[in-house]
């Protein structure tokens, strides 16, 4: 994959994290609602922030983000909700995505890194921090 694809295959699928967090802080509900409310909300804004970054950085090396919803949803790795109900399927599956994220921004990294481009590299890498701080958390509310 392509530096340039590997950015739009993240903007895409934050795009999808985006839509998928803001349903789950919607519909979350039970004993944890007040909890997982704001903590999606925290998510899905700094997803927000980060479409932002990624786009702005294609951009910045010439690149065309995907914009509209039918190329997010073509382009993404990530799939839409499954309509989960229940609080602890909505973080399990936050946890599976992010694990998906986090992996391909290991290979967008990477190919940073071969096409000497240390603020493409450095965004991924810093991403994936924040991935698996968020992935050691939620997991961690799973109680696993």
């Amino acid at each position: 994959m392509e530096l340039q694809s590997s950015l739009n295959l993240q903007i895409a699928n934050w795009n999808i994290l985006y839509t998928k967090l803001h349903r789950y802080h919607w519909y979350v509900k039970g004993p944890s609602f007040f909890t997982l409310h704001a903590k999606f909300e925290e998510l899905y804004n700094e997803a927000g922030l980060i479409i932002d970054e990624m786009a702005e950085r294609l951009l910045a090396i010439g690149g065309q983000p995907v914009a509209t919803l039918k190329e997010y949803l073509e382009t993404a790795s990530l799939v839409e909700t499954n309509g989960e109900s229940k609080a602890n399927d909505m973080v399990a599956a936050l946890v599976k995505d992010y694990k998906q994220v986090k992996d391909e921004l290991k290979e967008l990294a990477k190919l940073a890194d071969e096409k000497e481009d240390v603020i493409t590299n450095d965004l991924a890498v810093g991403l994936i921090e924040k991935i698996e701080t968020h992935v050691w958390m939620l997991t961690a509310y799973l109680g696993e």
